[in-house]
């Protein structure tokens, strides 16, 4: 299958020519055409784009790294070890464990590897060459959701059964019997429906905002060469870039922890057996 797009003629010249403020080409703004890749290469009839690789591509580092830290372990450990137990430290302590508590250990694995590959996912952003991350496709962030609402409503059912289920994702204990009938179609929305959909767009809309911003300036510090006004608004943009791409850092952090922790959340409620 081929895919189409196209990009307005000020975007073209802006790419193709050296087109700047004052040589009367608009400026090309980033929108959905910054979202769309070329297949990098065609397996069959499988397309393979640049995000795909990537998310290819991440999977293969969060799971070399820690196959080269644990695959041998020492008592005195090297240096990819001390790492990896660091890692895997303040997922199992300050995620899991303060989430889930006694019972996290069976869902450390899971948690490690969520947080890993979504921060990887991320950082692609500010990674030259790549600069782009995986996640402002909303497809990835919805597949990891999905995986998290199908072992959360899993371990609902497993642990307190059909019916007991039931009044642990829709029937909050400890409440006057008459607001029931209000609050358990809320119940039922909040826990079964909005969950993963809010789990999806957060990290998806941090991530697709922070890549147009990224862009803004970055194409912005080109276009305004080519004068000496325009050389004193490229280094206005540039600095911005500067900076943007360390918040950017911060941000990625933040989003895979908060994925990593919501999702502890989730199984955590999912253990609590309904009264």
């Amino acid at each position: 299958m081929s895919r189409e797009f196209t990009v307005s003629d000020d975007q073209v010249l802006a790419f193709e020519t050296d087109c700047h403020l004052f040589d009367g080409c608009g400026f090309p703004a980033p929108s959905e055409w910054s979202f769309i890749f070329e297949p990098l290469f065609t397996i069959g009839s499988f397309e393979v784009d640049k995000p795909m690789a990537l998310v290819v591509l991440s999977t293969a580092i969060v799971c070399s790294f820690f196959w080269f830290a644990f695959s041998k372990p020492k008592v005195v450990p090297g240096k990819f070890q001390m790492v990896g137990e660091v890692l895997y430290d303040f997922v199992r302590r300050g995620i899991a464990r303060e989430t889930i508590g006694k019972k996290a250990e069976a869902y450390v694995p899971l948690l490690m590897s969520l947080f890993f590959f979504v921060w990887i996912m991320n950082i692609w952003a500010i990674i030259p060459f790549a600069q782009f991350p995986a996640t402002s496709i909303i497809a990835y962030p919805a597949a990891l959701a999905l995986i998290v609402w199908v072992t959360y409503m899993t371990l609902t059912f497993k642990t307190n059964g059909f019916v007991g289920g039931i009044r642990n994702l829709c029937v909050p204990s400890g409440l006057p019997k008459g607001i029931y009938v209000i609050l358990t179609p809320i119940e039922f929305l909040s826990n079964v429906i909005v969950r993963p959909l809010t789990l999806t767009v957060r990290l998806f809309a941090n991530m697709f905002a922070g890549h147009l911003l990224l862009l803004v300036f970055i194409i912005g510090t080109w276009y305004t060469l080519g004068s000496v006004v325009g050389t004193f608004y490229a280094a206005t943009s540039m600095v911005m870039t500067v900076l943007l791409t360390f918040f950017e850092l911060f941000i990625q952090a933040l989003q895979a922890y908060v994925f990593t922790a919501l999702t502890a959340t989730y199984i955590s409620q999912a253990l609590e057996e309904a009264h």
